[in-house]
C-alpha cells in the first residue's frame, strides 16, 4: 500500500469513529441491547415490568413511550395524534449496575435512534392535583423492595390496577395518566407499596350520550373512592408544568 492510500484509509476510519461518537456521546446512558416489535393485538391492556437486568414493556403506545422517556404525564406531551394508536412491545437489557435515574434517558436514546425522535420544551401553568394522605392516615404499609411493576386492565368499563413495589410518586404518575391532568406526590410516604384497586369508568345511572364533563366528574369521584381505601385523596391546585413538544417522530422504528 502506498503512503497516499494509507493516509486515505486512516482518514476514512477516523471519520467513521467521529460519526459514531457524534451519535452516541461518551457517558450517555444507553441499553446494551433492545428489541422492538409492533403490537397489533388491538388490546386495551398494557404492562411494564423491570428487573435489575432488563425491562419488558408490552402494548405501549408511542406517545406513552415518549412520556416514559421524559418522565412526564400524558398531558405534558404534544405531537401527532397518531402517536396514541401506534403500539409496540419492547424488551431491553440494562448495563450492569444501571441506576434507576438513568432509565428514562436510556429509553430516550432508543427512541431518538430507532424512531428519529426530536423534541423541544415549553412551560405552562396547568390545573392539577396533589396526591395527599387522608386525615385517617395511610391504610397500607410499605412492601419489601423488589422487582417493580404496574399493570392495568379495562374490561366492561371496570378498571383493575395491580402494582408491585412502587413508590407513591409512581402512583401519582399513574393517576395523572388516568385523569389527563398533572398529579404530584405530596403524601410524604417513604418506601414502596403493593396493592390492587378497582373502579368503574361509567356511571350506571347516567343517561346514554351524557355530558362529557359529567363523565369526567364521575371518573374523578370513582378514583377518589378507590384510593380512599388506601388512605389517600386528591386535592386540586395549579402547577407550572413543563411540556414536551414532539417536533418529529417516525411511525415505525428502524430494524432490530
Amino acid at each position: 500500500m502506498n503512503m497516499r492510500a494509507a493516509i486515505s484509509g486512516w482518514t476514512t476510519i477516523l471519520l467513521a469513529i467521529g460519526a459514531v461518537s457524534a451519535q452516541e456521546p461518551a457517558g450517555r446512558p444507553a441499553y446494551e441491547a433492545a428489541f422492538i416489535k409492533a403490537n397489533t393485538t388491538g388490546s386495551n391492556s398494557s404492562s411494564s415490568n423491570s428487573t435489575k437486568g432488563q425491562i419488558v414493556m408490552v402494548n405501549q403506545s408511542l406517545k406513552r413511550l415518549v412520556e416514559r422517556a421524559y418522565n412526564v404525564k400524558p398531558f405534558q406531551v404534544t405531537g401527532p395524534s397518531w402517536m396514541e394508536n401506534e403500539r409496540f412491545d419492547i424488551t431491553a437489557k440494562y448495563p450492569e449496575d444501571t441506576k434507576n435515574s438513568d432509565r428514562p434517558a436510556m429509553l430516550r436514546a432508543l427512541l431518538e435512534e430507532r424512531f428519529k425522535l426530536a423534541t423541544h420544551n415549553e412551560t405552562k401553568e396547568l390545573p392539577g392535583y396533589a396526591l395527599v394522605t387522608a386525615k385517617t392516615g395511610l391504610k397500607i404499609k410499605p412492601a419489601e423492595p423488589g422487582p417493580d411493576g404496574t399493570s392495568s386492565n379495562d374490561q366492561n368499563n371496570m378498571v383493575t390496577l395491580k402494582v408491585t413495589s412502587i413508590p407513591m410518586s409512581q402512583m401519582a404518575d399513574y393517576l395523572a395518566r388516568q385523569l389527563g391532568s398533572i398529579v404530584i406526590d405530596s403524601t410524604g410516604a417513604a418506601g414502596v407499596y403493593t396493592f390492587e384497586l378497582h373502579w368503574s369508568l361509567e356511571d350506571p345511572t347516567a343517561t346514554a350520550g351524557g355530558d362529557k364533563a359529567d363523565r369526567g366528574a364521575f371518573q374523578i369521584a370513582a378514583i377518589q373512592d378507590a384510593i380512599a381505601t388506601l388512605g389517600l385523596k386528591l386535592q386540586t391546585q395549579k402547577v407550572p408544568t413543563e411540556i414536551v413538544v414532539v417536533d418529529h417522530v417516525e411511525r415505525a422504528p428502524t430494524e432490530n
